[in-house]
């Protein structure tokens, strides 16, 4: 019995989320978490843009919450909004503006759209990023295309720090999936080498000099 109302508790919460991004819009809510409290449900938005999901004096928090209470049957609902400062470095913000992009322009250009976003996510800093699509590109037969820059890790426990989404883009041709994988310059790598520029140098100076050195005895030898 128990888990039958854990499988149905989870339902519910799938649906409110669902709900909940439908409602503002795909590209503006990057994830959605539900925390119970004894004085109700605190539900977390996660945004780059809070301006869209808070609207005009709070009319679409407004909104959200009488729904939530009437639809979802929620005792005592509280929305919070959680900005997301770099949206560079959420994968489900970039993996939803690509989908957004291949909807309006066209799958035919989807090489354009995917160099450009891979462009700005490295630009802001990123060090590393991969984009896959998976759909009718171009052409009537479905395929799998990957645009990758900078460092990824993807296996051991180091993958886990590497933020990964996924996304559909409705257009003429049918479906297509984008999937988003982003290291933030934020995260720790454990197995990361940092090079002392000091050593370097003297490391450089010293194999400098024992090249001369080596030059200038073989000049010598050359004499005798």
């Amino acid at each position: 019995m128990e888990e039958r109302k854990f499988v149905q508790l989870k339902k519910e919460e799938f649906k409110i989320k669902e709900y909940i991004k439908g409602a503002v819009g795909k590209s503006k809510v990057s994830a959605v978490s539900i925390e119970y409290t004894p004085i109700g449900e605190k539900i977390v938005i996660a945004t780059s843009k809070p301006g869209f999901v808070i609207g005009r004096k709070g009319e679409k928090i407004t909104e959200l919450t009488d729904t939530l209470k009437k639809q979802f049957k929620l005792e005592n609902p509280h929305i919070e909004i959680k900005e997301i400062d770099k949206p560079e470095f959420d994968a489900q913000t970039m993996a939803d503006e690509i989908a957004i992009s291949l909807e309006r322009f066209g799958s035919l250009k989807f090489k354009v759209v995917a160099y450009k976003m891979l462009q700005r996510i490295i630009k802001a800093g990123a060090l590393g990023v991969e984009i896959r699509l998976g759909g009718k590109l171009p052409s009537e037969r479905a395929r799998n295309w990957r645009f990758a820059e900078g460092y990824l890790k993807k296996t051991g426990d180091t993958a886990k720090i590497v933020d990964r989404a996924e996304a559909v883009a409705q257009t003429l041709p049918g479906t297509i999936g984008v999937k988003v994988a982003i290291l933030s310059p934020y995260k720790k790598i454990h197995d990361k080498i940092v090079i002392n520029e000091e050593l370097k140098q003297k490391i450089t100076e010293n194999q400098k000099i024992q090249k001369i050195k080596t030059e200038n005895g073989n000049n010598k030898k050359k004499r005798n």
